[in-house]
């Protein structure tokens, strides 16, 4: 390779540790009007208004994390766009895909999908996309979210903790998979059997983890698994803790069963012995669970039984998180710090930034039919990431972007810092440039993308036939929501 590469590009960034879809090695990636327009040796000569030569640093993709709760606007003293998506570009994330709960209203219609996006519009420094919501009574409104945009749809089959958003039983799980498989649609699922969850019986992290059992997880995914494979639908397992749930996992997809799952950051590198008495922040449901446990999970990614890894970032005020496990809401802050906690825990196992780069950027984005995303390949989003793996830093929650400094992740050192972030060739900086994101289930790409109304105009995406543009007159914030107490996802 070499020699002279026609065309004035926009960038070029080279690279000594390019991760590309065949492997990782030295590379220039060229960049005009906002895509990869060609992958090419190291030394290449290739003419471009702008030119980075990273060395050792390394060039990933940016990442997509499909679990991410904004939460704007209804509580966006939880959390909002605009600092959600800062702290996404700090931490490589390039494109979040936002749950349907925890704001108000929820996203269990396409109205309600509709006031989102006039939250989010304006203030997003990386893509969104979003999850639609399953829900009691909303199935005649499943197929109008689907032809709205929404990446798929999200139910619980135990409590959610809030009370807008309640679980599906056994008949309405069935007739949600019916519908969801009618438009060949993705049902994602928060799988907790509520039958075998209990009351903690004090305040401290064992009586919590007692609790919430890693059987409960595997006999909701068991239910998942039956109904998928009578109905036929597209459904995918969140943040799986247990690893008892591995072996039906893997049994349906051998008989197969159109099922994929997932598991987070926190499942990965925490463990149930190391949180500290009334440490709150490192409650989530389902609950960390042993450091056994955790071995077993990444044997479940390596064997590609667990295809993605992703936040399920969810924060919350600190004022709800009392310490009494009992009683403080859940949920783990972890976007900015989630790709060097995974490769601090990969790299020690041996696995390579390729893999990380699959379970954190291509398997999420394929999951989500985001084809332009999650790999340096020429025609994709110039969505890029430069990311030193062997620089060590220690985690300080108070320098972190997003709204609420509460991380479990507070003092603990990581391996791996982000240096730069690309969004479509573009540095990522302070100026919203983001783009609301859709699905094409038929090619696994976005069939429409959109620049939200007072974004930046710079390489914004080809417009599409049909693709709706938002309005922002007369925007007028959603009431904030009174606090309960209970489980957030």
């Amino acid at each position: 390779m070499g020699g002279q590469v026609e065309g004035m590009m926009d960038l070029v960034i080279r690279s000594r540790r390019a991760v590309l879809p065949e492997g990782e090695g030295p590379a220039a990636v060229a960049v005009r009007d906002g895509k990869i327009a060609g992958v090419h040796a190291y030394d290449a000569e290739v003419a471009a208004v702008q030119r980075i030569d990273l060395g050792e640093v390394a060039l990933l993709p940016g990442l997509v994390d499909t679990h991410v709760h904004v939460n704007e606007p209804g509580r966006t003293h939880w959390e909002g766009f605009a600092c959600a998506t800062r702290a996404a570009a700090a931490g490589g994330v390039t494109t979040i895909v936002d749950m349907p709960l925890n704001s108000l209203p929820p996203t269990v219609n396409a109205a309600a999908l509709a006031v989102k996006k006039t939250a989010a519009a304006g203030q997003c420094l990386v893509d969104v996309g979003f999850w639609g919501g399953a829900v009691p009574g909303n199935l005649k409104d499943l197929r109008a979210l689907h032809e709205a945009g929404v990446h798929g749809f999200k139910c619980f089959l135990s409590p959610s903790g809030v009370e807008e958003f309640p679980p599906l039983d056994t008949g309405e799980l069935r007739a949600a998979m019916a519908e969801i498989a009618s438009f060949d649609g993705l049902l994602v699922v928060h799988a907790e059997d509520p039958a075998l969850l209990g009351e903690p019986a004090g305040p401290g992290y064992a009586d919590f983890l007692d609790s919430r059992p890693g059987r409960s997880e595997c006999r909701a995914v068991e239910r998942v698994i039956a109904l998928a494979a009578q109905t036929g639908v597209r459904a995918h397992i969140l943040h799986v803790s247990s690893a008892l749930c591995l072996r039906p996992l893997a049994r349906a997809r051998r008989e197969g069963v159109r099922i994929t799952a997932e598991t987070c950051p926190h499942y990965l590198t925490l463990a149930a012995e190391q949180v500290p008495h009334g440490a709150t922040q490192f409650k989530c449901c389902p609950p960390i669970r042993s450091s056994a446990n955790r071995e077993e999970l990444w044997r479940g990614l390596a064997d590609g039984v667990l295809s993605c890894v992703v936040s399920d970032h969810s924060p919350s005020p600190p004022e709800l998180k009392v310490p009494d496990f009992a009683a403080a809401w859940g949920g783990i802050s972890s976007l900015q710090v989630g790709l060097a906690a995974v490769w601090a825990e990969a790299s020690h196992r041996g696995h390579g930034l390729g893999q990380v780069v699959r379970w954190m950027a291509a398997n999420p984005a394929a999951l989500a039919g985001l084809g332009g995303k999650g790999s340096i390949a020429v025609g994709n989003d110039a969505d890029l990431v430069a990311f030193d793996p062997d620089a060590v830093h220690v985690v300080d929650a108070a320098a972190l972007h997003h709204r609420n400094p509460l991380t479990p992740y507070h003092g603990r050192t990581l391996r791996g810092v982000v240096r730069a972030t690309w969004l479509r060739g573009r540095a990522v900086d302070d100026v919203p440039a983001g783009a609301f994101l859709r699905p094409d289930p038929a090619s696994e790409r976005p069939r429409a993308s959109e620049r939200p109304p007072g974004t930046a105009p710079a390489s914004e995406p080809a417009a599409v036939p049909g693709s709706e543009r938002l309005a922002t007159a007369g925007r007028r914030p959603a009431p904030e929501a009174s606090h309960e107490k209970g489980p957030l996802p």
